[in-house]
């Protein structure tokens, strides 16, 4: 059975869509423990309540961001996790933590990557105007939200639109494609080479995966 660590700061809704699709052996691996940074994040709640254990370092703790990102690579590493899942995980990872890792980290960004990486992305597409957002899962690399783009996802926005209602529109394509992406990591399908994502042994275009439907 192949192991999968999730990072966590809040909710934890992606989380959970992992956790579903995990008990519902449409990804053929287990999370064998989930870690966050804040202790009060309901994504906490919810490992607890699948039984998976749930750890918490807060920056406090330690004097430097390295010492934190030392801390949690060992405590992690204790699991042997195949892939490490970053599920709304609000810290910048210092370089070894991301060199630690390499080929086997995923983060999940809301919107179409390149644009808007970082934080406010739903405010900065109502402020331009946008007529499409959407979400972007990626591996990581040392560049922020700035790794080979896996699988995307579009979402409308419509006139009238505020940040709920486009958060929940891309919120709902993230549950559908972060377990996807986690599934095809598992099944030996995705991997990274160089700095590009390769899905069934070719390489996949700037955007990620795209149906030839």
């Amino acid at each position: 059975m192949k192991h999968i660590v999730v990072l966590i700061s809040g909710n934890g809704s992606n989380l959970q869509a992992i956790i579903d699709a995990c008990q519902q052996k449409k990804i053929n691996g287990t999370i064998s423990a989930v870690f966050s940074n804040k202790a009060d994040a309901f994504g906490l709640e919810r490992a607890r309540e699948a039984g998976i254990p749930a750890h918490t370092l807060t920056a406090d703790q330690f004097a430097s961001r390295e010492a934190f990102d030392r801390e949690l690579m060992l405590e992690i590493d204790a699991y042997a996790p195949d892939l490490v899942v970053l599920a709304g995980y609000m810290r910048i990872l210092s370089p070894a933590f991301v060199a630690h890792y390499r080929g086997r980290l995923i983060n999940i960004h809301p919107s179409l990557l390149p644009k808007y990486p970082g934080l406010h992305t739903h405010r900065q597409v109502l402020e331009n105007g946008d007529e499409e957002h959407g979400t972007s899962v990626h591996f990581v690399t040392d560049e922020l939200d700035g790794g080979p783009v896996i699988l995307q996802a579009t979402v409308p926005v419509f006139e009238g639109d505020d940040e709920d209602d486009v958060t929940a529109r891309v919120q709902a394509q993230e549950h559908a494609i972060y377990p996807l992406v986690v599934s095809w990591f598992m099944e030996g399908r995705l991997t990274m080479h160089g700095n590009a994502a390769w899905l069934d042994g070719k390489p996949l275009p700037a955007q990620g995966y795209a149906s030839e439907e």
